[in-house]
């Protein structure tokens, strides 16, 4: 049998049939960029990203992020996270290019909840602000970050949903390098970056750090020997290449050279001794010690190879009382937006005020206001909130509210009669403790409430 060829017109037909039968192209499958944002896609795929508890804790990660506390370097507090409700905390704080930041946060509790930690970098010219650079691995409560240039930085932390207890975290900033010669000659840095070299016409591009000839010079981090050379001005030289950090370290003026090229060094390694050799013979011997960059020139090694405070304030205030009421002590009290004693002012706190104890950063303990607003203040100004301070009975039904704002969500009801504990006030209302034990907000008019058996002046 004898088949006949397919036309050119029939040809185009079929392709064209063929082709409006296809399947739809199958999607790509999900790639998350971090731990918090696969925690993310699991509540999607699990459709809990929509429930209140889900939206309040997308919610709750992203208000920490624009609105971070403002902490010095280093630093350490101790907070409580209520499994009951939907949180995230961020702190913001200033890195220089040298520095090593390190994050360590360790939990106390008998049920381990999943914490995620999170570093952006803050970007006004960015939509949003900030740019997420780091995370913390999978089950793993501790991260390290080299920034690459002078940036404020924020750090989150999140529990998953339904989780909490009481964490501590720990931030500690460190040189990136270690130190070229012994712990003893950390101070004998007798030139630094930029001073002027003949007379006027360069500028240093390095740090001279003097010590006695022959003293070894170590290695700063593992690198890569790229020369190993005498002559010109730096008499005799090693390059060593550091390609984690695309940095090109230079060690010049030295007495003797201790490694040769095309060969690894660990941190620490000795690779040459303190001398005075090339232009430096007239001067006492030292080390003339320089970063480079490709694309950016020298660099100034201080931020480096200089010893940082690394050792946080400890944590003095009483930490067994986070996660509880307390409330203002009767002398007035500042609080402010961070625990240093000269951070900025938020508000003054009157007498009586109640404020949730939310974490201990050495004396002071940071709280969260009735109405939302959170800052620092000194852990003596605080006291219990159980004592009463007036016994009350309503003359008429009164509407417990959840919080004294004027919207606050209704949480119970008190008939007239019925009597109150008053604990605490703030912007016209009372906290108050019912007879059922149920505690809230009342507002305060006078007209509709009579005193039974006050037990403290609250005047």
């Amino acid at each position: 049998m004898r088949y006949k060829p397919i036309s050119a017109c029939w040809l185009m037909i079929m392709l064209l049939f063929f082709s409006g039968c296809r399947r739809e192209k199958v999607p790509e499958p999900y790639k998350p960029k971090n731990a918090h944002d696969a925690y993310c896609h699991s509540l999607q795929q699990a459709e809990l990203i929509d429930t209140a508890l889900g939206r309040d804790w997308i919610a709750a990660a992203d208000k920490a992020v624009d609105d971070p506390i403002e902490i010095p370097i280093p630093f350490r507090e101790i907070f409580y996270v209520d499994p009951a409700e939907a949180s995230a905390v961020a702190y913001r704080f200033e890195v220089k290019r040298g520095q090593r930041i390190e994050v360590e946060v360790d939990f106390q509790g008998s049920r381990l909840a999943r914490l995620f930690i999170d570093l952006f970098r803050v970007e006004p010219i960015n939509s949003r602000g900030w740019v997420h650079v780091a995370s913390a691995d999978k089950d793993e409560n501790r991260l390290e970050f080299e920034p690459r240039r002078d940036a404020r930085y924020v750090l989150r932390l999140q529990t998953e949903l339904l989780r909490g207890g009481r964490y501590t975290v720990t931030i500690r900033n460190a040189a990136a390098l270690n130190f070229p010669l012994a712990e003893q000659y950390r101070g004998s840095i007798g030139s630094g970056f930029g001073a002027p070299r003949d007379g006027g016409r360069r500028s240093h591009h390095g740090v001279d750090i003097f010590a006695p000839r022959h003293t070894p010079v170590m290695a700063p981090s593992r690198a890569y020997v790229q020369v190993v050379k005498e002559g010109g001005i730096g008499g005799r030289y090693i390059w060593l290449a550091d390609y984690t950090r695309s940095l090109y370290l230079y060690f010049a003026h030295l007495e003797s050279q201790d490694v040769q090229p095309l060969n690894w060094v660990d941190a620490g390694q000795v690779i040459g001794t303190v001398g005075n050799s090339g232009n430096a013979r007239t001067t006492p011997p030292h080390l003339h010690f320089g970063i480079y960059s490709r694309g950016e020139g020298p660099l100034d090694p201080h931020y480096f190879i200089t010893r940082m405070e690394s050792e946080p304030p400890e944590v003095t205030a009483d930490v067994q009382i986070l996660g509880q009421w307390m409330r203002s002590k009767p002398e007035a009290l500042t609080l402010r937006v961070s625990p240093e004693s000269r951070a900025e002012s938020l508000t003054s706190l009157a007498r009586h005020v109640p404020v949730k104890v939310l974490a201990a950063a050495g004396e002071r303990y940071r709280v969260l206001l009735p109405d939302g607003v959170s800052g620092y203040i000194p852990a003596v100004g605080v006291e219990s909130i159980r004592e009463i301070l007036q016994q009350r009975n309503v003359t008429t039904d009164q509407t417990i509210r959840q919080n004294p704002l004027k919207d606050a969500a209704e949480i119970g009801l008190v008939d007239a009669g019925e009597g109150v504990e008053i604990l605490g006030e703030y912007e016209g209302h009372w906290f108050v403790r019912t007879q059922e034990g149920g505690m809230g907000w009342l507002p305060i008019p006078p007209a509709s409430l009579a005193s039974s058996s006050p037990a403290a002046n609250f005047e």
